[in-house]
């Protein structure tokens, strides 16, 4: 936005300020009418007069928050020669709002429409079709097709509500379909029940580049800038669960820039604190209440995110810890390996987009990792190791080719010792696929083939290994 186009916004509030201010007096003049005998008149004007201040110190804050964004937008790295659009973190967009809940506060509606056809020859981890992983282990082979629509994903975001001084707020709520069925009947797989993904609330100083964060979102160690690109395996990326982790959690996040306002690399830290998480110490049916040996003591999960970024590159470093009391809430709950574990995980991560190339790749490696979807979604003190590497191609503004390898690797120790205990015996994840994806406007058609294989074991001793393939065509259409 240019300073002729801001003085041009700010003269209009100004000379409405002026005019909100002195026309009541004006007409108090004019009339002649004694003070005393037209109290009432003048405190349902002072009154309007202060709803009108409001509205228009709301819209003032919401015209420099529109400000602040054409400066970060035109202050931003250049785009990709090509979309390789990454659907699956769902950024905030970036367009204008299109209706509004309160004076001064604007709500913007977005999402996408997604329809995935697939035939696989095994079931795979975390559900088949749009969610499938990773074969699951020693399943036996058999042909499986459908059309999966729980990508569909719709979010509202909201923005201009002032706080104080020079801080603006917002936030989102988001939501898709892969909530379970509606029921167990013939035709329940044709109703997928909604989810909740994220809903948070957002304060932001546009003046000093901080940022706090409140509610259900994602924890620091998912890739949110650096997610896989498919556009069938969406709320459940490529390599997800199989080298690369994050999960969502109710928590409150800290961002600050670190050189906010000047030129060159963006340097950014995130600090937050997640709510706990873990299967058990009693079983899934007392998660509802909260029983989990995650949230036993008030023991949050703590991390820490320093995130660079340039011209054609991001980068970025996490650290994760957290304590798990196995006793549970009450510290009666039975521990047949040890009474707590701690849950700890390092990452590095990054994306290189030298011309029609595009390049991410994430490594991590810890132990007790569980609850943010790492040791294969095993539950103890099992050390794991895993990542994933991506490189596309974009042919044409509308042809694009990715790539991907994704692995898990545990300690087999580790593995057995917890066996019963939260270990079911997998032991190795691996993920290859490859996709051709078509981008026109809002529409996006994708052709995309997954295989994976597993090794596992039934009893410590022996290894087997579980393989299945994945064929899928994708249709996508942004609103």
């Amino acid at each position: 936005m240019s300073p002729t186009l801001i003085r041009r916004c700010r003269r209009p509030l100004a000379l409405g300020v002026a005019c909100a201010l002195v026309l009541p007096w004006a007409a108090q003049a004019q009339t002649g009418t004694p003070p005393a005998t037209n109290a009432a008149t003048t405190s349902a004007r002072e009154q309007q007069l202060e709803q009108r201040v409001d509205q228009l110190e709301q819209e003032l804050a919401q015209l420099k928050q529109m400000i602040q964004a054409q400066k970060q937008q035109a202050a931003s790295p250049p785009a990709p020669a090509a979309p390789a659009r990454n659907v699956a973190a769902a950024p905030a967009s970036s367009s204008r709002p299109v209706f509004t809940s309160a004076p001064g506060v604007s709500v913007a509606l977005h999402g996408f429409i997604s329809a995935s056809a697939f035939s696989q020859n095994k079931s795979f981890a975390y559900g088949n079709g749009q969610n499938a992983e990773y074969p699951v282990a020693g399943g036996s082979n058999g042909s499986l097709s459908g059309v999966d629509v729980r990508n569909t994903r719709f979010w509202l975001d909201f923005s201009g509500a002032r706080l104080t001084g020079d801080w603006i707020g917002g936030g989102r709520i988001e939501m898709d379909f892969f909530g379970g069925y509606n029921g167990t009947g013939a035709y329940s797989q044709q109703q997928p029940t909604p989810r909740l993904r994220q809903a948070y609330m957002e304060l932001t100083n546009p003046d000093t580049g901080s940022t706090i964060r409140i509610g259900q979102q994602w924890e620091l160690l998912f890739p949110l800038d650096n997610v896989t690109a498919s556009l069938s395996h969406i709320a459940f990326p490529l390599g997800f669960g199989t080298g690369m982790i994050g999960w969502r959690f109710p928590g409150v996040v800290w961002m600050q820039d670190l050189n906010h306002g000047s030129d060159g690399v963006k340097w950014r830290l995130d600090l937050g604190a997640f709510e706990g998480s873990w299967n058990g110490p009693d079983g899934a049916v007392n998660n509802t209440n909260y029983l989990t040996a995650g949230n036993a003591g008030f023991r949050p999960q703590l991390e820490a995110r320093l995130h660079a970024q340039g011209g054609n590159w991001l980068a970025y470093a996490v650290a994760h810890y957290s304590e798990v009391d196995l006793r549970g809430v009450g510290g009666t709950a039975p521990t047949p390996v040890q009474s707590s574990v701690k849950s700890v995980g390092y990452e590095l991560g990054g994306q290189w987009k030298p011309g029609p190339w595009v390049f991410r790749a994430n490594a991590y490696t810890g132990k007790g990792l569980g609850e943010v979807f790492g040791d294969l979604s095993q539950f103890g003190d099992i050390k794991d190791t895993g990542g994933y590497l991506q490189a596309g191609y974009n042919f044409t503004p509308n042809w694009s080719l990715n790539a991907l390898y994704a692995t898990s690797k545990l300690n087999r120790d580790d593995v057995v010792r917890w066996m019963g205990n939260g270990s079911t015996g997998l032991l190795r994840g691996r993920q290859t696929g490859l996709n051709l994806d078509y981008a026109a406007g809002n529409y996006e058609l994708g052709l995309e083939w997954l295989y994976g294989w597993l090794d596992s074991t039934s009893n410590g001793t022996n290894t087997r290994t579980s393989s299945g393939n994945q064929v899928s065509v994708s249709a996508l259409y942004h609103f």
